[in-house]
């Protein structure tokens, strides 16, 4: 009969503390903070966005080349890349010479544009 209860008392702890740490992650998450691929918080503020000059769009694989200063968050310097876009809808309001602020991060692996806005 005790062993039943500590198991009771176990079970309840572990569903208590799951609930707490999802709560806590989806708390984070409504709070721009930024996220990894897998869901988990990186601790890493979602304003912090680098410029960059759209060089080329390509609609038909859903990827934007983008020459851009340094990427913090990813530890890259300047250069230009190809990056996949969050949003392939971005793409119809992006054409070449555009000057943009983004944000990219890894999602599955590939590097990929999550957040954009252009420079008025």
């Amino acid at each position: 009969m005790k062993l039943n209860k500590l198991l009771a008392v176990c079970s309840m702890t572990i569903m208590v503390v799951s609930v707490a740490a999802l709560a806590d992650q989806q708390m984070g998450m409504s709070e721009g903070i930024h996220h990894d691929a897998m869901g988990g918080p990186t601790g890493m503020p979602m304003h912090g966005l680098s410029e960059g000059t759209v060089r080329k769009v390509a609609k038909d694989t859903g990827k934007v080349t983008i020459a851009h200063g340094p990427l913090e968050n990813l530890d890259m310097p300047s250069m230009t890349m190809v990056f996949r876009v969050k949003d392939a809808a971005w793409l119809d309001q992006m054409k070449p010479g555009d000057k943009i602020r983004f944000m990219a991060d890894r999602v599955y692996g590939l590097l990929t544009v999550i957040k954009y806005e252009p420079v008025k």
